[in-house]
C-alpha cells in the first residue's frame, strides 16, 4: 500500500509546485531522496547496555535497524579513542521515508513541550534542511518507562532540487510547522 504523504506528493503537491515555479515538466521540482536521522552517544557509547537501549529506540522510531557510527580519530580533549563508539545512525529511503515524515509532522512534532516552529533558515546551500528534537520520548514508539535518559536526535531530510526556496515550498506543502518570519 502506498504511503499517504507519497500519493499526496504525485497527485498534489508537484502539480502545484509545477505551476508556482513553472517547471517544464513534474520531474524538474524538488524530491525528497532520503532522511538520516542521527543520535549521538558521547562517553556513553562505550556502555553497551546504553548502546542497546538507544538501539531499540531508534529502531522503534523508524522501523529499522541502526548502524552504530565510530571515531575515526582519538582526540584527548573530548575522551575519544579511534573506533569505538559515537552513535547511531538510520538512512530511511522510499515508503519507509514517507511514512516516516507523516508521523513526524503529524504525532511527534505537535508533541514537544513550548514548540514554536522550525527554523526556516537551517537549509544548506544544497537544499537540505537538517533539525535537531531534544526528547527521542516526543515519538510515540519509545517507551517512557524503560528510557534510562533523555536523548537528542538530529534529522536530516535531504531533497534534490535547484533552490532553497524550492525544498523549503515542498516542507511547507507537507506541513512541516516552520516558524513564521517577520519583516520589520
Amino acid at each position: 500500500m502506498e504511503p499517504r504523504i507519497k500519493e499526496k506528493i504525485q497527485k498534489e503537491i508537484n502539480p502545484s509546485l509545477k505551476e508556482m515555479f513553472g517547471y517544464k515538466n513534474l520531474y524538474m521540482g524538488p524530491k525528497i531522496e532520503k532522511v538520516v536521522l542521527n543520535m549521538g552517544l558521547g562517553l556513553d557509547g562505550n556502555d553497551s547496555k546504553i548502546v542497546n537501549s538507544c538501539q531499540d529506540d531508534l529502531a522503534n522510531i523508524t522501523g529499522q535497524k541502526p548502524v552504530i557510527t565510530k571515531f575515526r580519530k582519538s582526540i584527548a580533549n573530548f575522551k575519544t579513542r579511534k573506533n569505538t563508539n559515537s552513535g547511531l545512525k538510520v538512512t530511511l529511503r522510499k515508503n519507509k521515508m514517507y511514512e516516516f515524515i507523516d508521523r513526524l509532522v503529524n504525532i511527534a512534532l505537535p508533541r514537544i513541550k513550548d514548540f514554536r516552529g522550525l527554523d526556516p533558515k537551517a537549509f544548506d546551500k544544497f537544499g537540505n534542511y537538517t533539525f535537531g528534537i531534544k526528547e527521542q520520548i516526543v515519538f510515540p514508539e519509545v517507551n517512557f518507562d524503560k528510557v534510562d535518559k533523555i536523548r537528542g536526535l538530529d534529522i536530516t531530510v535531504v531533497i534534490k532540487s535547484i533552490d532553497k526556496k524550492h525544498s523549503f515550498e515542498l516542507l511547507k506543502k507537507l506541513n512541516f510547522p516552520f516558524k513564521e518570519t517577520r519583516s520589520n
